[in-house]
């Protein structure tokens, strides 16, 4: 079975324009496809797929008087679920450490928090959030990912609160969260 990546990822949201105006104003994503589907039992739902590279999409569902959809729930997944932040995310590729600390600076520059750069030791990342909630990231790769049986040793600390995906990660990392591979 040979594999092409992502088609797309699709996620929900209780406000689609909010959501829009992150995705294409904040992170620059374009939307692609917009469409209105009607519910035959009432209502409809509006959904967008916004290009994130690589030829991948994500995508956002929103309802609007579907019946048997509650009118408010948590669209951030993880607090819905009962799990910290770090549970269910997503992540982007940054292409580059540098072009990392860029992201990272026009997302704060445009008022979105975010951790400090995280180095994981194969990888580095930003993490920041959506207007729904969801948990995100920007990663890039650096060196050579592990080999072989290695790549099941990497193993770190991190206090429970790190799981927020906040700056409380990076002040880990520099307060006693360790790796050990």
């Amino acid at each position: 079975m040979t594999h092409q990546g992502f088609s797309h990822i699709g996620l929900s949201t209780l406000d689609l324009d909010k959501t829009r105006a992150f995705y294409e104003g904040v992170l620059g994503f374009r939307p692609v496809v917009a469409d209105t589907i009607t519910i035959e039992e009432g209502g409809h739902l509006r959904h967008m797929f916004f290009d994130v590279g690589g030829g991948q999409l994500i995508a956002f569902l929103e309802p609007n008087g579907v019946p048997d959809v509650p009118a408010k729930y948590d669209a951030g997944i993880n607090r819905g679920l009962g799990v910290p932040a770090g549970f269910y995310h997503f992540a982007f590729e940054a292409g580059s450490t540098a072009a990392l600390a860029q992201k990272r600076d026009e997302l704060r520059g445009k008022g979105v928090e975010t951790s400090d750069i995280v180095d994981h030791g194969w990888a580095r990342s930003i993490y920041f959030k959506d207007p729904n909630r969801i948990s995100l990231e920007y990663c890039c790769i650096v060196g050579e990912l592990p080999d072989g049986d290695e790549m099941m040793h990497g193993q770190f600390t991190l206090p429970l609160g790190a799981l927020e995906l906040n700056d409380t990660l990076s002040t880990a990392r520099s307060a006693g969260g360790t790796r050990k591979d």
